[in-house]
């Protein structure tokens, strides 16, 4: 079989990048050679790759800054109504291509990089990944920045620096094992840090009440010191802003100890206060109520709102004395998301600065604070559910809690006039949960505190308004709404699968690129025997160059005509990487009864990391590795069929694996993904779906067709009723036999000859604790996946019905862009319109 072309061979083919200009070319060589010149001046003769990566990073760099700089002057001067998107997690990536893609720069980079004799693939592997999220949630945020620019929204997005992103996994003997992720040890090219913007935050101390109002005093300060990444839109020359904090000790922190001696003591003490961004809490999905954690959560939000209300005040372009004073119109001029309820802090600060600080009258500021604050919800597993002990608040930031306390009392007590006599919705719908230990239900106060609520996916609202918050929606049935989630067409498609976005560019022109819905078009080529051979043929490129990768990597030899069946994301027992496994060795038993019988060749990639403390997560991966151990190794089994288990997944590997696969796995049990953003990045990327009705594939499934992809397994009513008549699995083991030899093998240590109970905890889990109400019901849906599998395997091997599939699904996976979902956002969030101005370029004059 051919090798892949790379990227670099493709160079000359025409693009949907458009073609280089002979002058770009030369201007981008002059500056690629200045740069380099400066940093060998500064410390050596011989340059390595990474400094011609450092050279190229900031020759991209230099065409964002004058567009930075025009965009901030055209908000200043045009004073729109600013969005802040505020997240604890920023998943971002590498920026370097995303930022030649945007700026529409890369075949001008890839010709200057080619004519100095290097190679622009090399150098992008070079950039560490800027891994500040966890999954879904921090992703979401960065695909949302690129359609906030791309839409020309005056939006900024707001959260912490931290030093340490998600942690690095390796595989070591089959078990996860963590490494710190030193991200920022070379340096960040792509960040500017601001000190005449750092700002001071304030912890513990007490509140002193006296006529003349209250105050917070005595205070420990914190400062937060901003680090700006310019965020470009696609080829419209805006660049917005995404500003990260920064934790340091201020000069005299802790210096009491000093005039006691302890001098050294005292300097030292210095990182308790920059251990605030130091490291990013690895849980996703799961609440872990840590000092620290609410630390950072009341660091990212203090500092923001304070950022906030001076450029609401100032808002005049190189300004800094306050023009507005009147806050009556603040919520004209500032949305706030909160994405989860992470920033949730930002309701109780908002009312501490507009009534402690502004001197608003506390009903105003509570109509203020509530118009300007809107509130995303991601999950339904209670879990995930922010629920902090009152006792943490009362030590860390009591004059919050004392204004919580008064926000819960106004809104019991409507809640009271309106129902009297109900004290148990009461208790359900205050923001205190009494019991042993008194909590502050964070999900409760953002409800209140906004005045719109939106869930992440159809199916997920319904179940939003329906169960999770059916009080408030009783009450307030006008907040909720609903916003499905989407992906960033240009990170996605563009910069990832550059050879599908050429054939479909041929096709339809490029305006998909910032109009996704233009893919239907493609829907008239579905017959076409050209477009379905291009299709299939880039997808067979992309199998090979990825085969190369895994055997370069990982040392993996795979089979590039087999089925690439892949499934990428957390590890978690919701999402249910087990019935994938339990398929796998379903396979494999199947196989080896009769070697001789034909099978359709897979190789089944699972990747994603387990939160440390999360011990069944960490099980699930030994297990995954164990039974890729014993099939991998199998003579029997030959090509047919191989596991493999994709080491520390991330932005970077996921933009490599998602074109190549051919069948994306999305089973997590029905009501439980609130959305899910890698179906979408299968879907558009030429991936059939498998998965459960559950988060988006209820409507990929809608838009694409049931019949188009290859939809199982219970829906919700089904899980509930379930739920109701009582799940027991014994009746599943003992009716299915290819499922008891499976669990049998796992029991019996066959994957595991070594240590033949090693997975105890996961038969136990499966057989007995998978029982509960909102147990994941792995058996329920085992049978019904294999049946489905088997559908899956005869279409496979019907290359050009499958191809025919595939082009409906991408041309169906238009509604899925996050420019959608923005301007949806945009629209019925905000209160704001997208704009399609583009703004002059650095070298002409402004308008």
């Amino acid at each position: 079989m051919a090798a892949p072309l790379s990227d670099g061979e493709r160079r000359k083919q025409i693009s949907v990048r458009g073609i280089a200009g002979l002058g770009d070319v030369a201007e981008v060589r002059k500056s690629f050679n200045r740069h380099l010149h400066f940093t060998l001046v500064k410390d050596r003769n011989v340059a390595t790759p990474r400094d011609y990566y450092f050279a190229l990073a900031h020759t991209v760099r230099d065409h964002l800054v004058g567009r930075w700089i025009r965009t901030q002057q055209h908000y200043y001067e045009r004073d729109p109504k600013r969005i802040y998107y505020l997240s604890l997690e920023f998943y971002m990536g590498r920026t370097l291509q995303n930022t030649m893609v945007n700026l529409g720069l890369q075949n001008a980079c890839d010709e200057a990089i080619y004519q100095l004799g290097l190679d622009l693939e090399e150098l992008e592997e070079i950039e560490e990944d800027a891994g500040l999220g966890n999954g879904g949630l921090g992703r979401l945020a960065a695909c949302f920045l690129d359609s906030m620019a791309t839409l020309g929204l005056a939006a900024y997005g707001y959260g912490i620096r931290y030093e340490f992103g998600i942690f690095n996994q390796k595989i070591v003997d089959g078990w996860q094992v963590e490494e710190a992720d030193d991200w920022l040890r070379y340096g960040n090219p792509w960040e500017k840090a601001r000190p005449e913007y750092m700002l001071p935050v304030h912890f513990y101390g007490r509140v002193d009440h006296s006529p003349e109002g209250v105050k917070w005093v005595d205070t420990q300060v914190v400062l937060a010191m901003p680090y700006d990444t310019p965020v470009p839109g696609y080829k419209n020359n805006t660049v917005n802003t995404m500003r990260l904090w920064s934790a340091k000790a201020p000069n005299d922190f802790n210096l009491q100890e000093f005039n006691v001696g302890d001098y050294i003591e005292a300097v030292l003490d210095r990182n308790l206060a920059e251990n605030i961004s130091r490291v990013l809490y690895p849980n996703d999905n799961f609440f872990e109520g840590k000092e620290l954690r609410l630390k950072q959560e009341y660091f990212v939000v203090a500092a923001t709102l304070q950022d906030i209300i001076r450029r609401f005040k100032s808002s005049k372009f190189g300004c800094r004395d306050p023009v507005r004073t009147c806050f009556e119109t603040f919520p004209d001029k500032v949305a706030i998301q909160l994405n989860d309820t992470h920033p949730a802090l930002s309701i109780p600060e908002l009312m501490r600065i507009l009534v402690d600080v502004e001197k608003v009258d506390w009903d105003k500021a509570w109509e203020i604070t509530k118009r300007t604050c809107a509130y995303t919800n991601h999950t339904v597993l209670p879990e995930a559910l922010e629920r902090w002990p009152v006792s943490m608040f009362e030590k860390l930031l009591p004059r919050h809690l004392e204004i919580i306390y008064a926000l819960n009392q106004m809104h019991l007590d409507r809640v009271a006039a309106l129902y009297p006599g109900d004290i148990d919705r009461l208790r359900r719908m205050s923001v205190i949960e009494e019991g042993d230990c008194k909590r502050i239900n964070m999900a409760h106060l953002c409800v209140i505190g906004s005045h719109a609520v939106n869930g992440v996916a159809r199916i997920h609202s319904d179940i939003v308004k329906n169960s999770v918050f059916k009080d408030f929606y009783e009450l307030e049935p006008e907040k909720f709404q609903n916003k499905t989630n989407g992906i960033t067409p240009r990170r996605w498609l563009l910069l990832c699968n550059p050879g599908l976005a050429d054939v479909i560019a041929e096709k339809i022109g490029e305006g998909f690129i910032t109009d996704l819905s233009q893919l239907k078009k493609l829907l008239d080529f579905i017959n076409n025997e050209t477009f379905i051979r291009d299709v299939a043929k880039v997808k067979q490129e992309n199998k090979l160059k990825f085969a190369a990768y895994l055997e370069e990597q990982y040392k993996v030899k795979i089979n590039p005509s087999s089925m690439f069946d892949v499934q990428v994301k957390r590890i978690h027992e919701y999402k249910r990487q087990l019935l994938n496994c339990l398929h796998a060795i379903t396979l494999y038993n199947r196989i080896r009864s009769d070697p001789s019988k034909s099978f359709v060749p897979r190789t089944i990639m699972i990747g994603g990391k387990a939160a440390p403390g999360y011990h069944m997560a960490k099980m699930i991966i030994k297990l995954i590795t164990s039974v890729g151990e014993v099939i991998n190794n199998d003579p029997y089994v030959g090509d047919k069929l191989k596991v493999i288990f994709l080491e520390n997944y991330r932005v970077s590997l996921a933009e490599k694996v998602i074109p190549a696969a051919d069948l994306s796995q999305q089973i997590s049990t029905a009501g439980t993904e609130a959305s899910g953003t890698g179906n979408m990045k299968f879907m558009v990327n030429g991936a059939l779906t498998i998965g459960t009705m559950d988060g988006a594939n209820v409507e990929m499934a809608e838009e694409a067709g049931e019949e188009n992809l290859f939809i199982f397994g219970m829906r919700v009513e089904d899980v509930e009723a379930l739920d109701r008549k009582g799940y027991n699995a014994q009746e599943y083991y003992e009716r299915l036999p290819e499922l008891r030899q499976a669990v049998d093998q796992i029991r019996s240590g066959f994957f595991s000859p070594r240590d033949p109970g090693c997975f105890k905890d996961i038969v136990n889990m499966l057989m007995y604790h998978d029982r509960r109400v909102l147990g994941f019901k792995v058996f329920a849906d085992y049978e019904a996946y294999i049946k489905c599998q088997g559908q899956v395997d005869k279409l496979f091997m019907d290359p050009r019905e499958w191809t025919k599939k595939v082009i409906r699904n991408i041309a169906c996976s238009g509604k899925f862009s996050s420019d959608r979902t923005i301007t949806e956002y945009a629209r019925e969030i905000w209160g704001v319109e997208p704009s399609a101005t583009k703004i002059p370029p650095p070298n002409l004059p402004r308008d």
